[in-house]
């Protein structure tokens, strides 16, 4: 289902939660970057609507009335496993939830319930994705929006907020953008998304925001092997100058024995073609070098100096 959508399908969303304050916010939000948002969802079903899109008591009522294929959740921590469950049995393909602290062994029954149904679930604990110019599933802001040959996965938000928006102000955009989040057991990894990107014509290029801890960028570095990915892999590795012992705020963050740790990552990500930075400014730098200004329609000056390129570990 993801993979259409970046090619080109428009899917039909709803969001689940629809009455509460954010998701009313940001319903309002992701219509305005072109989201086709059919419905919402609401168990209390406080108004018939919200922006003029009609608000069902379920999802199973609310696929039969819109034909959606899609689902925002917005709903607290405990209800994200229901919520996904509902979705997945009225027949949802690709599922965002937004929520911080769904517990871990709820995110374990929502990964199999979600791949027993052969669907696409991006979080828990997601920015959400975007397809800047025709659509935004969650709370990616704007400002770090436009259109663009760049491919972004991300682990960080606001990280990934701040590289893209020095980007976009360098003119350079994306093609399409996943925040995966930074949970232990999550939906899409990093991974997962390398033969969507690998296939995707309107991406020339590929950022990673990843992190310290965990073994996601290890298992990028293979995936990439095992695709032959031949397009230009930038990644940005936070934490480079965390204390050993301290824990990172991401739940995922975890250092394994060998693996996990910076250098590891660098390793693995070098060894596969990727090129890998611990300082945003320096990525920035590369991506522009390599992609030039014009990933914008605006075709946007630079606002920036240049400053020299220093690689990771060189």
């Amino acid at each position: 289902m993801l993979r259409d959508v970046l090619g080109g399908r428009t899917p039909r969303v709803l969001v689940q939660g629809a009455t509460g304050r954010a998701a009313q916010l940001h319903l309002r939000l992701m219509r305005r970057c072109g989201t086709e948002i059919v419905g919402g969802v609401s168990l209390t079903r406080k108004t018939p609507d919200v922006d003029g899109v009609p608000v069902f008591t379920g999802c199973a009522e609310a696929v039969l009335e819109t034909r959606a294929d899609t689902s925002v959740i917005m709903v607290p921590a405990l209800s994200v496993l229901p919520a996904i469950a509902e979705a997945i049995d009225a027949g949802i393909r690709l599922v965002v939830s937004v929520t911080e602290g769904m517990p871990v062994q709820d995110a374990m029954r929502a990964w199999h319930i979600v791949r027993d149904a052969g669907a696409d679930w991006i979080g828990p604990s997601t920015p959400g994705m975007a397809i800047p110019g025709r659509l935004k599933l969650g709370f990616l802001p704007d400002a770090a929006l436009a259109p663009g040959p760049i491919g972004v996965m991300s682990k960080s938000g606001t990280l990934s907020y701040e590289v893209c928006r020095r980007l976009v102000r360098r003119g350079i955009g994306q093609s399409g953008w996943i925040g995966v989040g930074g949970d232990v057991v999550k939906g899409l990894r990093f991974a997962d998304l390398v033969p969507t990107f690998h296939h995707h014509g309107g991406t020339r290029a590929v950022l990673v925001i990843g992190e310290i801890g965990g073994t996601e960028e290890e298992e990028l570095a293979e995936a990439l092997r095992i695709h032959r990915f031949d397009k230009p892999v930038f990644v940005v590795l936070a934490g480079s100058s965390a204390p050993e012992g301290v824990t990172m705020g991401h739940a995922g963050a975890l250092i394994h024995g060998g693996r996990g740790t910076l250098a590891s990552k660098q390793e693995a990500l070098s060894a596969a073609g990727a090129k890998v930075f611990t300082r945003m400014e320096d990525a920035v730098e590369a991506i522009a070098e390599a992609i030039g200004g014009g990933g914008m329609a605006s075709g946007q000056s630079s606002e920036e100096t240049s400053r020299s390129v220093r690689p990771a570990g060189r």
